[in-house]
């Protein structure tokens, strides 16, 4: 484990990378964003669910670009709205929407919802590829919580002011990454992620400059 094992975050969020570059902080491993990789393509993502999606992600952007590929596809979930967003959720108000758009939608769904069913969930599924555009590792993290009548908190992005963690009684806006990094869908998902991943990079599959 001397040098450095090359993965390819396949998203071109910010935020996500932000955060996943925080959780595999100490780890022997280089992370690059696609947008920095020749040979990079858009994933339409046309699953039905957060799986499929992330698997369409992870095995094109391998095969595109001939190097191990992590994506994600994450999204919020609402009791009231039978699921909704969804996959949808990047893109709830139209396919150009900002996350204003989005949450501006959310809460005129939301608004005649009374507090007992205002229950909802984050959910995130990992997938890594081969260079050869093989699914090696899938997995999931979920953290539950309530959505809120006003946003609280100036971090996070997306839904994150308006999804309150009932056991701390703050907003994914306000809670402090150290805490984030340890309760939120994405961070489950990735120490699942991570305990299969540490016997690939052991191996010495993927390191730079090292044949694949």
């Amino acid at each position: 484990m001397n040098r450095a094992f090359e993965l390819v975050l396949g998203t071109r969020n910010a935020g996500k990378i932000s955060e996943i570059r925080d959780l595999f902080h100490g780890w022997p491993v280089r992370l690059l964003p696609v947008s920095e990789v020749a040979g990079s393509v858009e994933i339409e993502e046309t699953g039905t669910t957060f799986a499929e999606n992330a698997a369409l992600k992870a095995t094109g952007q391998a095969r595109a670009t001939g190097h191990w590929v992590l994506a994600e596809d994450s999204g919020l979930g609402v009791d009231a709205l039978d699921g909704k967003p969804g996959v949808y959720s990047a893109r709830f108000a139209g396919d150009q929407a900002s996350d204003a758009d989005n949450n501006a939608l959310l809460m005129q769904m939301m608004a005649d919802v009374p507090e007992g069913r205002r229950g909802a969930w984050y959910s995130c599924h990992d997938c890594l590829s081969d260079p050869q555009g093989n699914v090696v590792i899938a997995c999931e993290g979920r953290c539950c919580g309530r959505i809120v009548r006003a946003p609280r908190g100036d971090s996070g992005f997306g839904y994150d002011p308006w999804f309150e963690v009932a056991e701390y009684h703050q907003t994914f806006a306000e809670l402090g990454l150290a805490v984030k990094s340890v309760i939120s869908h994405r961070a489950k998902a990735l120490r699942k992620f991570q305990r299969q991943f540490r016997a690939i990079v052991e191996t010495g599959l993927g390191r730079v400059g090292e044949p694949q």
